[in-house]
C-alpha cells in the first residue's frame, strides 16, 4: 500500500518543471499536487516501510538509514525551492510527514491555506542564509580578556605581592577569575557577531550550537544562526559578513555563511 510524502509546499508555476532528484526512497519520482493556487512536493512510499512506528524504530536502531532519507528529503526540497537562477517561495516540511490518502492531503491544503498563503507572503522575495562561528585560537582570546581585564589583573597583582607557598594556591583563585572574564566576553562576542548581520536581515534566529561531532571541526563552534534576507540585500549580506570575518580574525575567531537554505527557521504556521 502506498502513501504520499510531503517535502514542501509553494505557489503553483505557471510552468512546472520536472524535478531530477529521486523521492525518498531511491526510486520513486518527485510530482506535485496543485490545491487552491498551491503545489504540495511529494512522491509515493511504501506505507510498511514509512510507517511512524518503523521511522521511530529506525531512529533508534539504524542511523545511516536515517541519516540517508533525511538526505534524500533535503535533496528533494532544495531542488523544489529551485528555478534555474531563480529561488522560489517554498515551505519545506519537517522528514517524515506522510498522508495515506490524496484526498487527506488535500483536505489539510485546504484547511491551512489562509495560514499557508500567509508564510509565502512572508518569505516571497527573501532568502534564509546561516552563520556559523568559530573560537579558533583560544590562546589568542584568552591573552587578549588577561591584558585587557581589570579583575584578571588586580588578582594577579595581588598574587604577586604574596609569599611563594601561599600565592601557589591562590593561583587557582585567578584560573576561576580568568574563566568567569573569558565567559562573560565570549557572549559579548556571540552578541557582537548576532546582532552585526542582524542589523541587514528581516528576521533572525539563533540555532543550537553544534558539537565537533557534527561540524567536523576541531574549533568549537559559538554561534549557530539564521538569517531571513531580501533578495536584493544578499551582496550587501555577503560583504558585511566577509567583512566581519576579517575584522575578528585578529581576535581568535572565523565566520562561515552559506545558502540560500530552504526557509526552515521562518516558515512554521
Amino acid at each position: 500500500m502506498q502513501g504520499l510524502y510531503l517535502y514542501g509546499i509553494r505557489e503553483s508555476l505557471d510552468r512546472p518543471f520536472p524535478l531530477a532528484a529521486k523521492g525518498i526512497d531511491g526510486k520513486q519520482e518527485v510530482f506535485t499536487i496543485a490545491c487552491q493556487g498551491l503545489e504540495a512536493v511529494v512522491s509515493k512510499v511504501s506505507l510498511e516501510e514509512f510507517d511512524s512506528r518503523t521511522i521511530q524504530i529506525k531512529a533508534q536502531e539504524d542511523l545511516n538509514w536515517i541519516k540517508e532519507k533525511a538526505f534524500a528529503h533535503e535533496r528533494v526540497v532544495e531542488e523544489a525551492m529551485r528555478k534555474k537562477d531563480k529561488i522560489l517561495s517554498l515551505i519545506p516540511m519537517s522528514f517524515g510527514i506522510i498522508f495515506k490518502e490524496r484526498a487527506r492531503l488535500e483536505e489539510c491544503l485546504n484547511k491551512d491555506y489562509s495560514k499557508i498563503k500567509e508564510v509565502l507572503d512572508r518569505i516571497r522575495g527573501k532568502e534564509e542564509w546561516g552563520v556559523k562561528v568559530y573560537l579558533k585560537d583560544k590562546n589568542i582570546f584568552e591573552q587578549r580578556i588577561k591584558e585587557g581585564s581589570k579583575a584578571i589583573k588586580k588578582k594577579a597583582k595581588e598574587i604577586a605581592s604574596l609569599p611563594e607557598g601561599l600565592a601557589y594556591f591562590m593561583e587557582e583563585e585567578l584560573k576561576e577569575v580568568i574563566c568567569k572574564e573569558m565567559n562573560r566576553e565570549l557572549n559579548n562576542m556571540i552578541e557582537v557577531f548576532f546582532e552585526g548581520l542582524k542589523r541587514g536581515s528581516v528576521a533572525s534566529v539563533k540555532n543550537k550550537i553544534l558539537g565537533k561531532e557534527l561540524t567536523g571541526k576541531r574549533e568549537p563552534m559559538i554561534l549557530n544562526a539564521a538569517y531571513l534576507i531580501l533578495e536584493e540585500e544578499i551582496e550587501g549580506f555577503k560583504k558585511e559578513a566577509g567583512d566581519l570575518n576579517r575584522r575578528m580574525e585578529g581576535e581568535g575567531f572565523y565566520l562561515e555563511f552559506s545558502g540560500p537554505w530552504p526557509a526552515y527557521n521562518f516558515t512554521s504556521y
